[in-house]
């Protein structure tokens, strides 16, 4: 709503396809990353100071001063400044681990659900949104040779996800 008033702001992000990596600057209003994908009124982003890398390439990276990028591709995006929440905006939720499959990778981290009374099948129920935030995430690819990277905060495209369920893993063992 107060978007229309703030300034452009210039922010890293770097967003992953079933085969390429893509980091760039996106202006925007917008400050959290979430908000950047969710209310994009085009089916795609234009990036600045570009670079693309296909997944297990060792070869050099393309580069180009601008690029478009179409959020129907992307998988999951991840912006290199962590943004604090504003209090004014929060929603209580209730946090819950979380597996998303969204092929070829896996994302594993705490999804974060309105409360339901304990109720975790209604709260997936009502989970919507086109990017949806994985916190204290851990994301990799066997296949495709990306190992394991931990990230703040991992913006999954909902509409590609295969599997999005509670998560626990076996005791002792690596949580990813």
């Amino acid at each position: 709503m107060y978007a229309a008033f703030s300034e452009l702001s210039r922010v890293e992000l770097l967003l992953y396809t079933d085969t390429l990596a893509t980091h760039g600057i996106v202006r925007t209003r917008q400050h959290r990353i979430t908000d950047i994908l969710n209310l994009s009124e085009a089916p795609f982003l234009v990036l600045e100071d570009v670079t693309v890398r296909e997944h297990g390439s060792a070869g050099e990276p393309i580069r180009a001063a601008y690029a478009q990028v179409n959020l129907d591709a992307v998988l999951f995006a991840i912006a290199d400044t962590p943004v604090e929440p504003s209090p004014e905006l929060r929603t209580p939720k209730v946090q819950e681990p979380v597996l998303v499959s969204v092929p070829p990778f896996t994302v594993v981290g705490m999804i974060h659900l309105l409360p339901t009374a304990g109720d975790l099948r209604e709260a997936l129920t009502e989970l919507s949104g086109r990017f949806l935030p994985v916190t204290g995430a851990i994301y990799w690819s066997d296949r495709l040779g990306v190992p394991r990277t931990q990230a703040a905060m991992v913006a999954v495209n909902h509409g590609r996800a295969q599997i999005l369920a509670q998560y626990a893993p076996a005791p002792g063992a690596d949580p990813a």
